[in-house]
Formats: C-alpha cells, structure tokens, sequence
C-alpha cells in the first residue's frame, strides 16, 4: 500500500504544478495612458501592444501604486497602497524581512522568480535586494538614479556588480551619470535576458518580472536625456530631438514585447503563460520631453507627481489565450495593490491576510465581479504631503496639508476639471474621513494633513 501511495501523491502534484499558469509582468516606466495606440495614440507607433490588446482585455481605469517610482513599485510587491507599504516616496527606504513580496508568495508555490530591469526598492547589501525579497534571480538597476542612465558602467546580476563597456566619466556613487561612449544599451540587455529566461524555463512554472525604464529620461542627460540606440522612423520628422527620442523608445519596447510574445508561442506556453503589461505611473516632462506633444496623458489631467489621474491612471492590458477573453476592452477600477492578491489565486498560493489590494482574478476571467463599492488610496511624499481616494466614479484629491478636499465625478468629467464638494457635502466629508484614517504614520513616512 505504502508503495502505491507514494507514486500516486507524486502525480497529482506535477498535474498540479502543471496546471499552474506562468506570470509574466512587464511594466514600462513613466509611459502615459495614451502613449499606445489601443489606447488613443495617433503618432507613436505601437502594433504589437496594439494586438496584445487585440487579443487580450484592455482596461480602461486600471491605477498604478503611485505618481513616481519606488512607492508604485512597493505596492505592486506587496499588495499594500502607499498609507501602508514600506515605501512612499523616492527616498532610499529599503524593503524589510517582514515585508512579504509576490515573489515570495509564488516561490513558495513551487515558481521560478525572476526580475529584469529596475527595481528601486533595496540598495547594495539592504535586506531590500531583490534576491533577499523572494527573487531567484536578478539582472539589472537596484537604485534608481542609476537607473536614469540608459549606458551605465555596471549592473547587478543577483548580488555582484557586471560591468560593461560603457565609460561614465561623471558618474556619481549610486552609478547615474552621461556615457561617452555609449556601447550597451541596457533595453537591449534586459530584453535579451528575458528572452534567454523564458527559453531556459519551459520546465517549471516561472514569475518573470520585467521591469523595464521606457521611456523615462536620463535626468542627468538634460535636454538630451532621451537616450535610444537611433530614432528609427521618426529620424526624419520635423519634431524635436527628444521627441524623436521618446517615440523612438516607446516603438522599441512594443517591438519587444512583440518578441516575447511570439516566442511564448514558439515554446507553446501561450496558453500556460498570463501575460501583465503595463507602466508604473504617468508620463513626464524631463530629459526635454514635453507629454503634450504626443498627447501622452490623453483625456486625463495632469503627469508623473501629479495626484491627477494624468498622474496615477496607466495603461494595462493583460493576455492568456484561452483563459482571458480577447478584443474586450474592460473599466473595472483596480490597481497594483490587486496584483499580488491576483498571483496568488491564479497559483493556488494563500492570500497573504492584512492586504489592501483583492484578487481581480474573477474579472480576468469574465466572471461577475463587484469592485464599485470600495475605495483606493493614495499618498505622494515630495515637496510636502499630497493624497487622493477614488470611491466608485468620485475622486478625491487633497493638494496638500491643511488643503480641503477637491472632489470630481470621473463618468462625467474625466478630465477632472470640475470641483464638486460643495455640491456634495456628504461625500466629500467621506472621502476625507478615510484619507484622515487610512494611513498608518511609520518612522520614515510620519507625515499626516
């Protein structure tokens, strides 16, 4: 008997493992909501994300963690908005032990994990690193201002520094800095990483985070700081050089994820791999970029830092032949904080307690889904002390400490032009009692209006 059982146990875990979908999360960094052609674009050229939307479901009113960098990617890490994660604001906080990540929760599930690109939430020796917070496996910028210069001198593979060709003779101690020779675009490499990753994990469920800085700016660059190997079709349009440079980027990327997705097709894991893209907040106007000139943040108002939905509202798009259903185009309201949830139950992993964010598996799927009735925060730490709550079609944004509450219905003013709270009282008094309550003050985070 205890030789029949043992065989039988083996088998029904490797059908498990086997049914278990891959993950796949790419998220592009300061790309706006109307920077892709599916979602409005007329300029810049996007096809292949045009047919992953094609043959995926588009969202509409999906939200990143937040309106800048690090604090929109510790929400996506571990499920809890900016009044309750580790980290909310662009300063050097790193991740700690006790934070549970999704790549913690999935590595537990029997997965490979995986980032590629830019992480932001733990310098060199920090409990923070990628590979100390659930990652099997790392390749690229730990620090973000590093992340800035597209040629840098070195990355990080797990927890060694690679150096590269790229000689950076202004280069500060976190590695940002202007390259002068300009040898390996680091796109390039992390596209070709990602790529090797999927060949070399047929074989066991994997999570690949590919965390991509398309198309933000090399700050340090100045006018020049939209760095890309060439202009591609936009050499010869009469638009600014920068503007060149930020299409040129964005038509890169899409021409990557084309890439991707066509060898998940080659190595039949279309329908076993779920496929996330997305950007971690709104556009910019740095490196010489100016957003208005392509319409980057469509109908929306505002860009990155601002609490606007121009600022937080980003585009998503989610692929699974087979699974999630192709060409719709869906509003349900959700953000990063759901991602984490959602891993987790399409892995059979248990949902961390104590999340702010639900699984929005269900809605994925086509299946009924009531999300209408509970709020989505937001905290923004940088030249003082902002937030905004969204509740159904009502948003509420708070400029300041001590400033009232600005409130704006999105079905009827998406653009956000129009202030409501004197003509709704009650709900603007609501929204401002859960933005007094729903933070938790920490050591690094104790402001509060």
């Amino acid at each position: 008997m205890r030789l029949f059982l043992v065989p039988l146990l083996l088998i029904t875990v490797n059908r498990s493992m086997a049914d278990r979908p891959n993950l796949i999360y790419i998220m592009a960094d300061d790309l706006g909501w109307g920077d892709l052609g599916c979602y409005g674009q007329q300029r810049i050229q996007t096809p292949k994300l045009d047919r992953m939307a094609a043959e995926g479901m588009r969202f509409t009113q999906v939200y990143a963690g937040s309106t800048v960098c690090a604090p929109s990617r510790s929400v996506l890490m571990t499920g809890l908005h900016t009044g309750h994660t580790r980290v909310r604001g662009n300063a050097r906080v790193p991740l700690l032990p006790e934070d549970v990540t999704v790549a913690e929760v999935l590595k537990q599930q029997g997965y490979h994990t995986a980032l590629i690109g830019k992480w932001g939430l733990g310098e060199p020796g920090t409990t923070g690193m990628p590979t100390r917070q659930g990652f099997d496996y790392f390749y690229g910028y730990l620090n973000q201002r590093h992340a800035h210069n597209y040629y840098p001198s070195h990355l990080w593979r797990n927890e060694t520094r690679v150096e590269l060709k790229n000689k950076v003779p202004d280069e500060d101690a976190v590695g940002g800095g202007v390259s002068e020779n300009k040898l390996e675009y680091s796109h390039d490499l992390f596209a070709k990483e990602a790529l090797s990753y999927i060949t070399e994990h047929t074989e066991q469920p994997f999570f690949l985070y590919l965390s991509l800085t398309i198309p933000h700016a090399n700050n340090q660059a100045g006018k020049k700081g939209m760095e890309v190997p060439d202009f591609g079709v936009y050499t010869d349009l009469e638009w600014p050089e920068p503007q060149k440079g930020h299409a040129a980027m964005i038509s890169l990327m899409d021409q990557d994820m084309g890439r991707i997705l066509a060898l998940l097709k080659s190595l039949n894991l279309d329908e076993k791999t779920i496929v996330f893209f997305t950007s971690d907040n709104g556009p910019h106007r740095e490196g010489g970029n100016n957003p208005d000139f392509n319409d980057s943040n469509g109908p929306l108002r505002g860009i990155k830092r601002s609490m606007h939905d121009g600022g937080i509202r980003v585009p998503m798009i989610v692929r699974w032949p087979g699974h999630v259903q192709g060409g719709e185009v869906n509003d349900t309201v959700w953000y990063f904080a759901d991602f984490l949830p959602t891993a987790a139950e399409l892995t059979g992993a248990t949902i961390p307690s104590g999340l702010d964010g639900v699984s929005v598996m269900p809605t994925l799927l086509g299946q009924p889904q009531d999300l209408s009735d509970r709020m989505l925060y937001w905290e923004f730490h940088e030249r003082g002390f902002k937030q905004a709550v969204r509740w159904g079609s009502w948003k509420g944004v708070r400029a300041g400490s001590g400033k009232p509450l600005q409130l704006f219905h999105l079905t009827a003013d998406v653009a956000e032009q129009n202030e409501l709270a004197l003509q709704n009282p009650s709900i603007a008094s609501r929204l401002e009692r859960f933005l007094d309550l729903e933070r938790t003050p920490s050591r690094h985070w104790p402001l509060k209006p």
